[in-house]
C-alpha cells in the first residue's frame, strides 16, 4: 500500500480516494488500484492506468489468455522497477489590459497593451478589415522591437516596465479596421489565447467586452503544465498610455532632481536656498504631470493626439525629395496646438551651429547660408543657430551696441528675414544668438567713461552693474560673473528687463526667430533668463555656461561633479526653461579620447559623467564651436578623434550640436549616417544609457535598448542574447549597432 506526497505543497495524492496497492504475493485480486510488477522477464498484472499511463505494457503479453495464465502462476515476487513522470497542473492568475483611444479628426486609433505576465512577452498581432477575422498587416509605423513572423503576423516585444513587474506597448493604427487581433507568446512552448481563439479587440464600434477570462495549457520540456487565467479589458475612455507618454518625461526629470537633492553630498554642499529651489522645481513638474493627467479625463480631442504625433520623431518617406526630417519638422511648425518646453524643444532636436569665427568676413553670410539651407535640412538638422544679428563693435557680433539695428557684418535685416523664411520652408527652426550680459555704450559720461547707451534703448549708467570698476555703473551689484571688456547690464533693474523682453518679442515677430542661444549665461542670474523666456515663448533655448573643469597638476580629475553641478544650478535657476551646453562632457571627451583613457566616460555611479548623466533633457552636447575651434582654437577637440566624439553625442541622450566646420568637411558623410541612425531609432533627449564597458581603451554603451555603440581602439561586440544586433555604422575606432 502506498500514497504519494508533493514535497513542495505537502499535499497527498491517492487514486479515487483510496491508497495505491502494489502486489507482493503471486496472486491478488485486481480492484483497479494495483501497480504491475516484473517477475524475471515476465510481467505481473496490475495496470494503474489513470495515474501512471499504463505501467503495465501490453506488448509483454501476446493475448488475453497469456495475461490470465500469468496471474495464476504461484511464484514469488522477484521485484520490479519502473519510472514515470507525474504531470502537475498549476493555476496562475495574470492580467492583460487593453485600452483603445480614437482621434476623431486624425483618423488614428491608439491601442495600449499592459500586462503583469513575467519575463519577455511577445505580441503576435495583426488587424482585421472585415468580419472574416483574417489577419492582415497594417501600414507602418510599427512599435519598436517589431518584425514580421513568417509573413503571417507582426511580432512585437513588449517593453519591460521600470519597476521590473510586467511590460507594455503602444500601437498606432489607421481608421477603418474592424479589429485588432493578437495572441501572446511567453516562450517557444507557451502561447496564450482566448479559449483557443485569438484575442479580438473591436476598433470600429469601440465596444470591447469588459472581461474575457480563459485558460490555455502548454507543456514544456520538464512536463510542467501551467494554466493562466487572463483578464482582457477594453477601455476607450481612459487613455492610460497617453498619460504615461506625456508624463514619463516629467517623471524622469523629477527622479533626477530627487536623486540630486537627496544625496548625502548634496545635503552637505547645497545651500538651503538651492535646495528650496529644487523642491519648487519638483513641485512644478508634479503639478504639470497632474495637469496632463487631468486633461485626459474624461474626454479626448484630436488636439491631444495631434500633439503626440507632432512630437513623433522623423519618419522616412520614399516620395519626398527632402526626406523625413524636413517634412516632420514642417508639420510641427504648422501645428499650433503643440506644447513644447523651451528647455528641450521637441526632445528630438539636432542642432547645427550655422557659422564659424570667420563667417562675418564676406559680409554676405546670410546669402551664402541660404544656399546651404536645403543641404542642412536633408542631413537631418532640425534647428540652426545663427550668429549674433545686432550692430556690434566687434565684427563677430559679441560686443552689441544698438540692439534694434540688425545690419551687421553678416548681412542686413532684409537678408536675415529671407534666410529665416527659407530655413522655415525646409523645416528648420532658427535660434538667434542674443548677448544679454553686456552691451557697448555709445557715449561717455561726465567722467569720460563709456556707460551711456544710444539707439532705441538709450539707457544711462543705472543699467550698468555697480561692482565693475571699469565702467562706474550706478546699478546694483552683478548677479553673476563680470565680463570686463564691456559694461555688464544690471538685470535687476525693472526698466532693463522690460526693454529686453520687448526686444526679444520684436525679434520673434519681426525676424521669425524660434528660440535663443544665450551668450555668457554665467554673467547674470538664471532667474532673469526664466523671466525673458516666459515672455518671449521660444521653441528652444540654450545657455552658454562655460567655466573651467577641475585639474590636479595639469591632469584632469576623474570626478567633475562640481563642474557639472554649477551648470545644473544655472539650469535650475531658469526653472528648466533653458538647456545648457554640456561643457563637462566636452572636457571629459578631450581627456578620454586624447589620452586613451576611456574609463573617464563613466562616473562613480556608472552613469555618463557630464550634465547628460544628471539632467539629460537639458544637456546640449557638443565637441566644438566657434570659440573652441575654428580659427580661435581656444580649446580644440583632439585631432582625428572628431567622429568618435560625434559617435558619442549623436547616440546618447541630450540635444546634440554639430559644428559648421565639421558639417562641410570630409566628416559630412559619417555625421549624416550617425544622424540618420539617431532619427531611425528615435533616440531623444531623455533616452536611457546603460554603460557596459568603460576601460582604458574602449567605452561601450546601450541606448534605449535600441542601439549599442563603442568608441576607442579596444574590442567590444554586443552579445546576441534576448535580441540580435546588426552593424549600422563603423569607422576609425567606433562602431554602432542597431537591435533587430
Amino acid at each position: 500500500m502506498l500514497m504519494v506526497q508533493d514535497e513542495e505543497t505537502g499535499s497527498w495524492y491517492q487514486h479515487r480516494g483510496r491508497d495505491f496497492k502494489v502486489p507482493l504475493i503471486d496472486c491478488l485480486q485486481d480492484d483497479g488500484n494495483i501497480v504491475g510488477a516484473k517477475k524475471g522477464l515476465g510481467l505481473w498484472l496490475g495496470p494503474l492506468r489513470q495515474i501512471f499511463n499504463m505501467l503495465l505494457k501490453p506488448e509483454a503479453a501476446n493475448s488475453k489468455e497469456d495475461i490470465v495464465k500469468l496471474s495464476l502462476q504461484k511464484r514469488g515476487l522477484q521485484g520490479f522497477y519502473e519510472e514515470q513522470a507525474i504531470v502537475k497542473e498549476t493555476l496562475v492568475d495574470n492580467s492583460v489590459v487593453v485600452s483603445v483611444r480614437h482621434g476623431l479628426e486624425t483618423a488614428k486609433n491608439l491601442l495600449y497593451i499592459e500586462t503583469d505576465l513575467p519575463g519577455d512577452v511577445i505580441v503576435h498581432w495583426g488587424i482585421c478589415k472585415d468580419e472574416s477575422k483574417a489577419w492582415e498587416f497594417p501600414s507602418e509605423p510599427y512599435p519598436p522591437e517589431t518584425s514580421r513572423f513568417k509573413d503571417k503576423a507582426l511580432q512585437t516585444l513588449l517593453e519591460r516596465k521600470d519597476s521590473g513587474h510586467g511590460s507594455s506597448g503602444s500601437f498606432i493604427l489607421d481608421e477603418g479596421f474592424v479589429a485588432f487581433v493578437f495572441v501572446l507568446k511567453l516562450n517557444e512552448n507557451t502561447w496564450l489565447n482566448f479559449h483557443g481563439n485569438d484575442f479580438f479587440i473591436p476598433l470600429s464600434s469601440f465596444s470591447v467586452p469588459a472581461i474575457h477570462s480563459g485558460q490555455t495549457h502548454s507543456v514544456d520540456e520538464g512536463q510542467h503544465k501551467e494554466s493562466r487565467s487572463l483578464l482582457i479589458s477594453g477601455n476607450t475612455s481612459e487613455a492610460n498610455q497617453e498619460v504615461s507618454a506625456c508624463t514619463d518625461e516629467i517623471i524622469n526629470d523629477i527622479r533626477n532632481l530627487v536623486t540630486d537633492i537627496s544625496s548625502e553630498k548634496s545635503r552637505e554642499t547645497k545651500s538651503r536656498k538651492a535646495q528650496q529651489s529644487i523642491l519648487q522645481e519638483i513641485e512644478k513638474l508634479a503639478a504639470e504631470a497632474y495637469s496632463i493627467f487631468r486633461s485626459f479625463i474624461p474626454n479626448f480631442t484630436e488636439t491631444d493626439l495631434s500633439e503626440d504625433e507632432a512630437l513623433e520623431p522623423p519618419r522616412d518617406t520614399s516620395d519626398s525629395v527632402l526626406h523625413s526630417p524636413i517634412n516632420w519638422v514642417h508639420e510641427a511648425l504648422s501645428t499650433p496646438s503643440v506644447k513644447i518646453s523651451s528647455g528641450t524643444g521637441s526632445g528630438f532636436e539636432i542642432l547645427c551651429q550655422g557659422f564659424n569665427w570667420e563667417s562675418h568676413k564676406s559680409g554676405k553670410w546670410y546669402i551664402e547660408l541660404r544656399e546651404k539651407a536645403l543641404k542642412l535640412a536633408s542631413l537631418g538638422f532640425t534647428v540652426i543657430w545663427l550668429p549674433p544679428p545686432t550692430d556690434s563693435v566687434s565684427p563677430e557680433g559679441y560686443m552689441p551696441r544698438d540692439l534694434y539695428n540688425l545690419n551687421s557684418r553678416y548681412g542686413n535685416i532684409d537678408e536675415l528675414k529671407i534666410l529665416v523664411k527659407e530655413l522655415h520652408e525646409v523645416g528648420v527652426r532658427v535660434l538667434g544668438d542674443v548677448v544679454l550680459n553686456h552691451r557697448c555704450a555709445q557715449y561717455k559720461n561726465q567722467n569720460g567713461v563709456w556707460n551711456i547707451f544710444g539707439g532705441h534703448l538709450n539707457w544711462d549708467d543705472r543699467a550698468v552693474v555697480a561692482d565693475d570698476p571699469h565702467f562706474q555703473g550706478r546699478g546694483n551689484k552683478s548677479s553673476g560673473d563680470n565680463f570686463h571688456a564691456a559694461p555688464n547690464i544690471d538685470h535687476s533693474q525693472e526698466f532693463v528687463r522690460k526693454d529686453i523682453k520687448e526686444w526679444l518679442h520684436w525679434l520673434r515677430e519681426e525676424i521669425g526667430y524660434d528660440g535663443w542661444r544665450l551668450d555668457f549665461a554665467r554673467g547674470f542670474w538664471g532667474g532673469y533668463v526664466k523671466d525673458y523666456l516666459e515672455a518671449s515663448e521660444p521653441h528652444f533655448a540654450v545657455g552658454e555656461y562655460w567655466d573651467s573643469l577641475r585639474y590636479t597638476y595639469d591632469e584632469m580629475d576623474h570626478n567633475q561633479d562640481g563642474h557639472r553641478q554649477r551648470i545644473i544650478d544655472w539650469i535650475n535657476a531658469t526653472n528648466g526653461t533653458a538647456g545648457a551646453f554640456d561643457v563637462t562632457t566636452k572636457g571629459i571627451l578631450h581627456s578620454a579620447l586624447g589620452r586613451c583613457e576611456y574609463w573617464r566616460l563613466s562616473d562613480e555611479k556608472g552613469k555618463p559623467p557630464g550634465v547628460v548623466g544628471w539632467w539629460p533633457s537639458r544637456a546640449v552636447t557638443f565637441i566644438e564651436n566657434h570659440d573652441t575651434g575654428s580659427t580661435q582654437g581656444h580649446w580644440r577637440f583632439p585631432g582625428g578623434k572628431e567622429i568618435q566624439g560625434y559617435a558619442y553625442i549623436l547616440t546618447h541622450p541630450g540635444t546634440p550640436s554639430v559644428f559648421y566646420d565639421h558639417i562641410f568637411s570630409e566628416y559630412q558623410f559619417e555625421i549624416a549616417t550617425l544622424i540618420s541612425i539617431r532619427n531611425r531609432n528615435k533616440i531623444h533627449c531623455r533616452s536611457t544609457v546603460q554603460i557596459v564597458k568603460a576601460e582604458r581603451d574602449v567605452y561601450a554603451a546601450m541606448i534605449d535598448k535600441k542601439l549599442a555603440m563603442k568608441i576607442g581602439p579596444g574590442h567590444y561586440e554586443p552579445s546576441n542574447g534576448s535580441r540580435n544586433w546588426s552593424l549600422a555604422a563603423e569607422g576609425r575606432d567606433y562602431k554602432i549597432w542597431e537591435a533587430l
